[in-house]
């Protein structure tokens, strides 16, 4: 009798703890080719999403939702009133890019949830899966009951329940991003920036991040649980998350999915979850490469402030055209020619004047002269930081280059991760944080100003990248990550070897970088005695390959390219690309990739690795049948080495069809080059087959 009771206690105890959890039915979508799953359902009215690859669980049950200020939250007491499926399959056609055509194919789901209680708001939940990932968004319509919005957090959480490591830098750091990527499990980790990339204990690879970043903070990670990781809004000064008004849809929240990480290199879901291009008149938008003093001045040779070392004189930029034209090369990046320069300029960036020129430069001499060589003058605006001194001349700066035929402009914003001057409504100045949503709003000013007088932009201390190319296709290319300066001057010696084997799964899978690549004098102990560059020289050169950026510098001094063969590599190789492929890929190891010049036949190889030597095998099945190439081989001599010797390097060419198996070997910190061009009758004549070394 006893257990007769205990088992009806039992029973009844199950029956009220099912009743007082409340699950919808999973809706679910699945990517077109069936790989993806995405899950979406409400927990006792609380709205969750989970992702299954293949079938296993990539993201396990993660909250959804909001909390507001002033009002009630957005984040429970939910019901599923419309449950709408869509989809699309179309082809678009970058301007320029890592590949020509782009396929936008996806499956959506839309759940319009209704709150059960008062005030019954109504919040839309947007999920689109494509074959390489999922990207969702929150959109809250015009409603009488929701107006204004002042989100106090958004939160939207990643349920990593099978991460075995990951790639990440700290958020909220004085240098903005410009940090050493750590790698490390996903207990180490407190807060960190996106693009933020995972390997599962499945040997599955993912990348968070968000598209379409438009009015709204900036989205970092945190982690809340071990394995659960949260949304962190970069908040205002007065420690609201976002300002706005219905209606109002946030950024795509991204999570790539991939079977191995150089699957991640060629997925375009950031660019396919951004809008298609607003500029009626694109025909002034032309990637290219470009040289500048700007090396000189990490150096110390130059100075951008005005003295006897000025480096932005008419002198110095008519022999920087000089070399421009000898050279094939279709820009040169003047710095330090404004007033505002001298002093503490970081400090005092309202001192800044973006249409006042040196008295030793003379901008009409030099646009003309470089007009009449067929180069084009770069521009540039450093700010300080002083956002408030650049908007108040942001017009004038623009209609000014307008005027002298620049169409390239590149920008900084050199400061404190959270200087960024602000004036309130009471007049009063508060300091906002470089990633909050001020900036965003600024940084989109600035690409739609720039747009409107035809101008193309290259960023340095930027937003981060979320895929506006493709809306904007004058946002050419961005800094946001350590770059080759750091090797003239940084404390810690520099880009370490392995950078560049991280880099390309991490930073670069938001957008283009202007890393600045090309010194192939690695060591200056004439002006930078305790610093060089940690590579070999046949690295340098597959840089040109592995970063993606369609406006590319060669950075080096003009003297250190005279004479040197490796240099015609840079002269030779593309900035604008058919089509991309990755051959070999181990994140921090090694990383392999071709890449088809979008307006020739010939194809362009790099490979690099880290501080340990290998050989990779490649066969050549992207070259066309029954065509030979030509081979143009840049690569490291036998005993070259980054730290002992690194200049050491082999150029030969050599016969090769798509049948070839090619031998990529690398020496330790080295690289290899590689120029595949249709063979002619004469290369026919006078060069052997490829024969593996």
């Amino acid at each position: 009798m006893r257990g007769l009771i205990l088992g009806l206690i039992w029973i009844c105890w199950l029956s009220a703890s099912a009743a007082s959890t409340k699950i919808t039915s999973p809706q679910k979508v699945q990517s077109p080719d069936g790989h993806i799953a995405v899950f979406c359902k409400l927990i006792d009215g609380v709205p969750y999403y989970s992702a299954q690859y293949q079938g296993k669980t990539v993201i396990a049950d993660s909250r959804l939702g909001f909390r507001l200020k002033n009002v009630p939250d957005l984040d429970r007491n939910f019901k599923i009133i419309a449950c709408q499926r869509d989809s699309l399959d179309e082809t678009w056609t970058q301007p320029w890019g890592e590949v020509a055509q782009v396929r936008n194919h996806y499956h959506e789901l839309r759940l319009t949830l209704q709150e059960t209680i008062s005030p019954a708001r109504t919040m839309h939940l947007v999920f689109r899966v494509f074959n390489d990932g999922i990207g969702f968004r929150y959109e809250l319509p015009t409603q009488p009951n929701l107006t204004q919005i002042a989100i106090a957090d958004e939160l939207t959480e990643f349920n990593l329940t099978n991460a075995a490591r990951c790639w990440w830098i700290k958020a909220y750091q004085p240098n903005r991003y410009e940090y050493l990527f750590q790698e490390s499990s996903l207990n180490a980790i407190d807060t960190v920036h996106t693009p933020f990339t995972i390997e599962t204990r499945d040997g599955i690879y993912l990348s968070i991040h968000e598209a379409s970043l438009y009015d709204y903070a900036s989205m970092t990670i945190a982690k809340t649980r071990p394995t659960r990781l949260k949304c962190d809004l970069v908040p205002w000064s007065d420690g609201v998350k976002v300002k706005s008004s219905t209606p109002m849809q946030t950024p795509w929240r991204t999570i790539q999915i991939a079977r191995t990480p150089g699957d991640l290199i060629v997925s375009t879901l950031i660019l396919n979850l951004n809008e298609p291009n607003k500029l009626a008149d694109i025909s002034w938008i032309k990637p290219g490469k470009y040289i500048g003093i700007w090396w000189g001045m990490h150096l110390g040779k130059y100075t951008w402030s005005s003295g006897p070392k000025h480096g932005a004189t008419t002198a110095n930029a008519l022999r920087y055209i000089d070399f421009a034209a000898k050279y094939g090369f279709s820009g040169v990046l003047i710095e330090g020619w404004n007033t505002g320069w001298d002093g503490n300029w970081v400090q005092n960036g309202a001192l800044f004047n973006f249409t006042q020129t040196h008295p030793d430069f003379d901008i009409e001499t030099v646009a003309h002269y470089a007009a009449s060589k067929n180069v084009m003058l770069i521009g540039h605006h450093e700010t300080g930081a002083d956002v408030l001194n650049y908007e108040k001349q942001m017009e004038d700066a623009f209609r000014f280059y307008q005027k002298y035929g620049v169409h390239i402009v590149k920008t900084g914003y050199v400061g404190h991760g959270r200087t960024i001057k602000r004036i309130d409504e009471n007049g009063a100045i508060q300091r906002e944080w470089h990633h909050g949503q001020y900036m965003v709003r600024h940084y989109r000013k600035v690409i739609e100003t720039a747009a409107k007088y035809q101008i193309m932009l290259d960023v340095h201390e930027p937003i981060k990248d979320t895929g506006e190319r493709r809306t904007f296709p004058n946002m050419m290319t961005r800094e946001g990550a350590r770059g080759m300066e750091y090797d003239a001057w940084s404390p810690d010696g520099g880009n370490p070897p392995d950078y560049l084997t991280i880099l390309p799964f991490t930073r670069l899978l938001s957008g283009p970088m202007d890393f600045t690549p090309g010194i192939l004098d690695l060591f200056y102990e004439e002006y930078k005695p305790h610093n060089r560059v940690n590579t070999t020289l046949a690295k340098m050169l597959a840089y040109y390959v592995i970063i993606y950026s369609p406006l590319q510098m060669a950075a080096d001094l003009p003297e250190n390219y005279e004479n040197q063969p490796a240099f015609q590599f840079i002269c030779d190789v593309p900035v604008d690309w058919r089509t991309t492929r990755v051959l070999h890929a181990k994140i921090g190891d090694y990383l392999t990739i071709v890449r088809q010049d979008r307006h020739s036949p010939d194809w362009y190889l790099g490979s690099i690795t880290d501080e340990n030597s290998r050989t990779l095998k490649a066969q050549l099945d992207f070259l066309p049948a029954d065509q030979v190439y030509v081979a143009e081989i840049y690569a490291d001599a036998p005993q070259a080495n980054w730290k002992t010797n690194p200049l050491a390097i082999t150029i030969y060419k050599a016969l090769v069809t798509n049948q070839t198996i090619f031998n990529i070997r690398l020496e330790p910190g080295g690289g290899q080059a590689v120029r595949f061009r249709p063979a002619d009758a004469r290369d026919k004549a006078l060069l052997p087959f490829y024969q593996s070394p």
